[in-house]
């Protein structure tokens, strides 16, 4: 029997922790940002988000706004967001070895779905005890998704599934400074929940370690027991966190007509920990026996999720007109590398490098008052992603995507009135992978993506 201390040098958790860097909002928002708070905003391609008055997602999107509501007001947002994601290549395992050979399997299906994003958000105007502060709180989705490929597909040893969850509540307060000058700020306290699957080619790993090469050969490398996609495992990942993280913003109203927004969100730091469960062929089993390696074991990474700017502006152009603009910048760069440390001696550390980059949002929109009941808006919108090529993963086929939107208002009374918008969302590129996974599978190809959004939300004041 042959073993070796390292063996298999499969980061399981690497694959797992690290795709929640690579895993969401692949054609939604840049990388796994989610924007999807506010069906008003989300029917003019978000703009104006940080500047216009009238929708209390404002908790988050920009606190100094809640000074503009007179009235306690309770909101809910819910949009279902509809993906398609589908691969179109190949690829070959023991990628660069004499036993190289095609990947098999399908293409993974349709690896998205249709997935909501609720938030809710309540403002309470203190003008009856404290004239100037306003307060409020709000339960928003600001990362995550969820896709799923076929088990038996071409890339399953990139990815299977990936499940992300991450969920804000905001406690924020809004303070007029003068008339037309108003300043907010929020804690954050975010959770994190993760679940993420790929399948392990234990088969090539065999053959590319020297110490268990030769089980390959045995009676020859076409009918032995052991080679590439011959003997494969499987993993899941599965870990949480809860930490904190603050929002500020401002707005200036220099005229009844036009208004100006900035807000800032700070990165909010995670201490992933959880656990790795490994499924491991009857026939390898014996050969890791001694290394203690791929056993049930726990562990962790850091996970920075990043800040973002927002510059927004808001013009009243006439009594049935409004024009909006905002451009977002989110800080992608923090996202440099993640280190996994688990808690089993026998695994050493694991390192991928993201190199991810800064990237901006940028849209317009506009809002017609058709009467006193029917408002109509619409807007357009181009995200950037933050992944170069090279950086490219099954879990994240990231490319620079467009956006078109339409939505409607409708006042049923002076105290409710109920909200709908459709976008759909356009990859400019169909984007690309080459990527060599640790145990030497190489994947190839394109991806044909879109998204379709339809959001629906109620407001009442009172």
């Amino acid at each position: 029997m042959y073993t070796h201390p390292r063996i298999l040098k499969i980061s399981a958790l690497t694959l797992g922790v690290a795709g929640v860097l690579a895993v969401a909002g692949q054609v939604h928002a840049s990388a796994f940002e989610l924007r999807e708070n506010s069906v008003k905003a989300q029917g003019r391609a978000m703009a104006g988000s940080a500047s216009a008055k009238g929708d209390a997602s404002v908790v988050v999107n920009n606190p100094a706004l809640m000074s503009t509501f007179e009235q306690k007001t309770v909101q809910g947002d819910v949009t279902a967001i509809d993906l398609s994601f589908e691969f179109n290549g190949g690829g070959s395992a023991a990628a660069g070895s004499p036993l190289q050979q095609p990947l098999t399997g399908g293409d993974g299906g349709d690896a998205g779905g249709v997935t909501p994003v609720p938030a809710m958000s309540f403002i309470l105007p203190l003008s009856d005890r404290f004239e100037y502060l306003t307060l409020g709180a709000m339960v928003s989705a600001p990362f995550g998704l969820k896709t799923e490929y076929d088990t038996d597909w071409v890339g399953r040893y990139h990815a299977v599934e990936s499940d992300v969850r991450i969920v804000d509540l905001t406690l924020s307060a809004a303070v007029d400074i003068t008339d037309r000058f108003s300043v907010g700020f929020g804690a954050v306290i975010e959770r994190a929940d993760v679940t993420l699957s790929n399948a392990i080619d234990f088969g090539s790993s065999l053959c590319a370690n020297p110490a268990t090469q030769p089980l390959c050969f045995q009676p020859d490398p076409v009918n032995g027991p052991y080679g590439p996609q011959k003997n494969d495992g499987f993993v899941s990942i599965e870990g949480d966190d809860t930490n904190l993280g603050w929002i500020g913003g401002l707005n200036f109203r220099p005229t009844d007509r036009v208004s100006l927004g900035y807000a800032y969100r700070s990165e909010i730091k995670h201490e992933i920990s959880g656990s790795a469960d490994f499924t491991v062929p009857s026939n390898v089993t014996p050969i890791l026996a001694g290394t203690g390696q791929f056993v049930d074991t726990g562990g962790g990474a850091r996970l920075v999720l990043p800040s973002t700017h927002t510059f927004s502006g808001t013009w009243q152009a006439t009594d049935q007109l409004s024009l909006m603009a905002e451009a977002a910048l989110t800080g992608w760069s923090s996202m440099e590398e993640v280190r996994i440390q688990f808690e089993n001696p026998a695994q050493p550390d694991s390192v991928e490098d993201y190199n991810w980059h800064d990237s901006w949002f940028y849209t317009i929109g506009a809002e017609y008052a058709i009467n006193d009941r029917f408002t109509l808006r619409g807007g357009i919108g181009r995200d950037e992603s933050p992944i170069a090529f090279q950086h490219r993963t099954p879990r994240m086929p990231d490319q620079d995507r467009n956006w078109y939107a339409i939505g409607l208002t409708w006042a049923a009374s002076d105290q409710f009135e109920l909200s709908a918008a459709y976008t759909r969302i356009q990859m400019a590129d169909d984007p690309e992978v080459d990527i060599v996974s640790s145990s030497g599978s190489r994947l190839t190809g394109s991806y044909d993506g879109g998204a379709n959004l339809f959001g629906v939300s109620a407001q009442y004041r009172f």
